[in-house]
């Protein structure tokens, strides 16, 4: 199988090339990401704990879901696709802001990047793919805004900034 392809970019979230994804890591090459943030109507945050197979940040708890758009898909078509493969469904999602990133991880890889915000509403259960994640659940905002301050290596980098920094742009 190939290796997936990640769209390089400059600060304006303008594509300069492609390239292996983990190349760009291994480089810490600035390139288009996705953050999804799914509620449900009780205003609570469904945030799954990453599986612990995966290359970098295993078992921490982070955003719905996230990954890296491919060549020509829109951020909402990329939001949807990664849904469906990481927790097994769909919803419509909204745009809201973007962002720039770089957080180096122990293993010597380095995410970099445009991070586009995506939100959306669910209510049922997910079907998670357990090589993506291994367990979620739903979580009120100021819960979880606790007890990332009381145990932030629990969580992943990016998640960690975009409370910090987004909060009030992922709120229903």
């Amino acid at each position: 199988m190939k290796e997936e392809q990640v769209i390089l970019v400059n600060e304006r979230d303008e594509q300069i090339g492609l390239m292996p994804k983990m190349e760009a890591h291994e480089k810490a090459l600035l390139h288009r990401a996705f953050s999804v943030f799914i509620f449900n109507d009780k205003n609570e945050l469904m945030i799954q704990r990453r599986a612990p197979e995966k290359y970098h940040s295993p078992g921490l708890w982070t955003n719905t879901c996230c990954s890296h758009q491919r060549e020509g898909e829109s951020n909402i078509a990329a939001g949807k696709r990664r849904l469906q493969e990481e927790m097994g469904f769909t919803t419509d999602l909204k745009e809201t802001v973007s962002f720039i990133y770089k957080a180096p991880f122990d293993n010597g890889l380095t995410e970099h990047e445009f991070d586009h915000i995506l939100v959306g509403t669910y209510n049922e259960e997910p079907n998670l793919n357990p090589e993506e994640a291994d367990s979620y659940k739903w979580v009120g905002l100021e819960e979880l805004k606790e007890d990332m301050q009381k145990h932030p290596a629990q969580y992943t980098e990016w998640f960690k900034i975009i409370f910090e920094k987004y909060y009030k742009h992922i709120q229903q």
